[in-house]
């Protein structure tokens, strides 16, 4: 009782002292709780919720060693770099450095000077390390990025695996898994491999309400984004495309139109691809276009939006990527773009995934529900929650709320279209169902007899891209299945079998169908930014100046210094003191002895001009 006590005390004053904060966001404490009190503990946060503070805490109350594993470098170097600003000497060891740096590092983790280590999984797990770190007082291991464990997650990595040994090797330490994405069946594997089950599992919610959430069926896409980035000029954000060619040729498009936009892909030179990160993370209104391979850890507040130019993987792989935007809770986009050929290019990179069946199988549903995302008649938001196990009204920030659907009965329509994919033989793709639809008569059609067929021409008053729309709603909606095997051809489901027979009926969205490629959506009221007067927005411009200046200086990302919202908070506040200056929001002991002095300077200066 006494321990607890003080623990509860401890938390309290490093929350304060070191962090500068009066107290934890939702969900944070239980998790530090659960961990001080000797629990292994798998926590599921949104981004931006502050996971890390719900093992880091803990850490500096426990004493000892703490090694926290992470996947990517660069978010180790970031998480380290922002810890030794708030002046706790935490280290990393990791293939980028030099021989002699993880020498030293090492050396105050042994003496131990260094509470926190951050380590990538196959480091941690090679035998010599794990020899090393039983000779020290470990008394907790944090995992971030945890879905990576479970081969169920939107971003299984092997290296993972071996993590699941960490119960048995160091019994009595408490472990704590970290992520912002896993369903309820990733969850499970992860408690499973990890913790035998034996953990406290908390899930505090996936909504990310600042975010407005878009989707559109594909016309013209390079048109479409850049009429979304008009809308976001000057801001920082990022461009998913699905292939390495795209994602270059899309970087250059954005540089012809005056966007200062960068490439990042696995096939770049890895010094290339760091240059662009850094570029990123440091300055403003770079929009970063990229494949998956971008994005892990990337802990930058202030991006304003994401686009996806082609379909995700899956509605998890969704998730994490828009999760990237709007990390300060200051209004941000996600904008998805999506057609026919993305369907069958996901499909097709399932059949080739290693893995077995029951993978494959399980991965197919996944992308199914993505496209039920898509394809929803209502609520964005409500559709994606749900997906996640969590309830919800409609949220009044995406485009089904803003613009509600136009649902139509459009069972003469797929009644239609499953007839000429059956008497073709179920194994044409929607170009050729199309054009025999529509009344063509092109070689292809004419050898092979489908211009005899009774619905040829049937559809001729349809214009190609509504057939496309409906069609493809028909695939979302399992009456077609594409099957990848075979080229893409579609074939029609039971369900469809049963609209055939009359005992199902097909509804589709008539806005898909008939809205124009140039209309834009509404504009929507998200979650608003302080509002600051003249005088306060001169301060905060002084502010990131000097901010951007420090960072440069120590070499970390603008946000490791401050962020947009301690900057803001400094500015409504306008403090004279360093007493003052240590009610800012994220001031703790360490920056209010380091930055005080040159912030008070600037907001000083601000005042006698004013």
């Amino acid at each position: 009782m006494a321990l607890a006590l003080a623990f509860e005390d401890r938390k309290r004053q490093i929350l304060h002292e070191v962090y500068g904060f009066e107290d934890f966001r939702p969900g944070q404490e239980d998790v530090v709780d659960s961990l001080l009190a000797g629990r292994h503990a798998l926590a599921v946060m949104p981004t931006g919720s502050g996971k890390s503070l719900c093992f880091q805490v803990p850490a500096l109350v426990l004493g000892g060693l703490t090694v926290v594993v992470s996947p990517l470098v660069a978010l180790m170097q970031d998480q380290v770099s922002a810890l030794r600003l708030a002046g706790v000497p935490a280290e990393t060891i990791h293939s980028a450095r030099d021989r002699s740096q993880n020498i030293e590092s090492w050396r105050r983790v042994a003496s131990g000077e260094a509470p926190i280590l951050y380590l990538a999984p196959e480091r941690l797990m090679t035998e010599r390390m794990l020899s090393a770190l039983a000779r020290l007082p470990i008394k907790l291991f944090a995992i971030d990025e945890a879905h990576c464990i479970s081969q169920w997650g939107p971003a299984f990595r092997p290296e993972y695996e071996g993590l699941a040994r960490l119960k048995e090797l160091f019994p009595g330490v408490p472990i704590a898994a970290l992520t912002a994405t896993a369903d309820e069946v990733t969850r499970q594997d992860i408690a499973e491999r990890l913790f035998d089950n034996d953990a406290d599992v908390f899930v505090t919610g996936f909504d990310r309400p600042n975010i407005k959430l878009n989707v559109a069926s594909k016309r013209d896409w390079r048109g479409q984004m850049m009429e979304f980035l008009a809308d976001h000029q000057g801001a920082s954000g990022i461009v998913y495309c699905l292939s390495r060619k795209k994602t270059d040729e899309t970087a250059a498009y954005l540089r012809d139109q005056g966007i200062d936009a960068l490439a990042y892909h696995a096939g770049m030179e890895k010094s290339e691809r760091e240059r662009h990160q850094d570029a990123f993370m440091a300055r403003d209104g770079v929009v970063m276009v990229a494949t998956i391979a971008f994005g892990m850890g990337i802990d930058k507040p202030d991006i304003r939006f994401v686009v996806h130019a082609d379909l995700p993987g899956s509605v998890e792989a969704y998730y994490q990527e828009i999760g990237r935007a709007g990390r300060d809770g200051a209004p941000a986009e996600a904008m998805m773009l999506y057609g026919l050929d993305d369907i069958r290019m996901r499909r097709v990179f399932i059949e080739k995934e290693e893995g077995g069946e029951d993978r494959r199988r399980r991965e197919h549903q996944r992308l199914g529900a993505l496209l039920g995302y898509c394809e929803a008649p209502g609520c964005r938001r409500r559709t994606l929650l749900a997906y996640f196990g969590e309830g919800s009204g409609d949220c009044g920030n995406c485009d089904m709320c803003l613009e509600p659907a136009d649902i139509v009965d459009g069972t003469a329509e797929a009644t239609l279209v499953l007839g000429v994919v059956s008497r073709t033989g179920q194994r044409f793709g929607a170009g050729h169902i199309v054009e025999v639809l529509r009344g063509g008569s092109s070689e292809k059609i004419i050898r092979a007899g489908h211009d005899k067929l009774s619905e040829h021409g049937g559809g001729s008053a349809r214009k190609v891209e509504e057939w496309r729309s409906i069609i493809r709603q028909l695939v979302a909606a399992g009456f077609l299945h594409m099957d990848v095997r075979d080229y893409g051809g579609l074939k029609i489901t039971e369900r469809g079998a049963a609209l055939k027979r009359g005992e199902e009926d097909f509804s589709y969205r008539n806005d898909l169908v008939a809205r124009s490629a140039s209309s834009k959506p509404k504009k929507t009221s998200a979650v608003p930014m302080a509002d600051l007067d003249d005088s306060q927005t001169s301060l905060l411009g002084a502010l990131k100046a000097l901010r951007s200046q420090l960072a440069r200086v120590r070499g970390v990302p603008a946000y490791v210094v401050f962020t947009d919202r301690a900057l803001q908070d400094m500015a409504v506040r306008a403090p004279k003191s360093r007493e003052e200056f240590a009610e800012v929001h994220g001031v703790g002991a360490a920056k209010l002895k380091d930055l005080a002095e040159p912030f008070l300077k600037i907001i000083g200066e601000n005042a006698t001009r004013n």
